[in-house]
């Protein structure tokens, strides 16, 4: 039997996968923030919900990513596949309880966390591999160093670019810190997805929510396509994808230095 855990699993990608896992006989963990999207995505489990579990918590907490690693530790003994999806898109700029920026968090701190916390549970798995949804690949901008939290010039823009550029960088720190382990780690840029989970404001909802009725796939059309990697890994223990094709691992999005200045201010924000 496999386990799953889904961080962002109540909705959209992270649910499709999340359903998928647990429909072929996984035990599957969905970490989210809304009850009652957890509460229906046991509901959907049907006669799978013994193997189905919900952590309720907010990713935007350092202490919460704590609490879910402890939680998790006690309902798994190993993990095939930690997938790491959820983001949420910041108009204006959110300060969290610990004093970063939101978008950092979601992008990049509360997946560190995860997956360097999980680490010992996915060593046991059977081809154990992390997932981490993002713009995989883009070479535009990059990590401001200077001013990690964007406290200057936040705009949207700005903060997802820079959460992609760290998502990036935190797959080949990982593996740099952890260079002996089996766990792969799988970078991907979905495309388009019509997620159903359009939070902006009026009037751009709607037109948000018109272009993806016409543009978009369906998470569990983009599902596919990530799942297929996950069950036939490659060698390689560094995945970078986008959409249906690999991505050139040397890329200067991946630069393994850049991965090494971003692991080490990481551990210095988290002491």
């Amino acid at each position: 039997m496999k386990d799953v855990v889904v961080a962002g699993g109540t909705t959209g990608l992270g649910r499709a996968i999340a359903l998928h896992y647990l429909r072929q006989g996984a035990r599957v963990t969905v970490i989210g923030s809304t009850p009652a999207r957890g509460e229906q995505f046991l509901s959907e489990a049907g006669e799978a919900r013994a193997r189905a579990g919900f952590i309720r918590a907010d990713l935007l907490s350092v202490a919460e990513n704590r609490r879910v690693i402890e939680e998790v530790q006690a309902r798994h003994d190993s993990l095939d596949a930690l997938v790491l999806t959820a983001m949420t898109p910041f108009l204006k700029r959110v300060e969290t309880v610990d004093g970063f920026e939101g978008t950092f968090v979601l992008y990049y701190l509360s997946r560190y966390l995860l997956s360097h916390g999980l680490t010992d549970l996915l060593e046991r798995g059977n081809d154990p591999i992390i997932v981490s949804l993002g713009a995989t690949g883009f070479t535009k901008s990059g990590v401001q160093w200077d001013d990690l939290q964007l406290t200057r010039r936040y705009s949207p823009a700005r903060a997802i670019l820079q959460g992609g550029r760290a998502n990036d960088l935190l797959g080949v720190g990982y593996l740099q810190d952890h260079p002996d382990g089996r766990t792969r780690f799988m970078l991907d840029h979905p495309g388009y997805t019509n997620s159903g989970t359009n939070r902006m404001p009026q009037p751009l909802r709607t037109g948000l929510n018109l272009l993806a009725k016409v543009f978009a796939k369906s998470p569990e059309e983009n599902a596919k396509r990530i799942i297929a990697v996950m069950d036939d890994q490659p060698e390689r223990r560094f995945i970078p994808w986008d959409r249906d094709k690999p991505v050139d691992p040397d890329l200067s999005s991946f630069d393994p230095d850049n991965a090494r200045r971003l692991s080490g201010l990481t551990r210095t924000l988290l002491a």
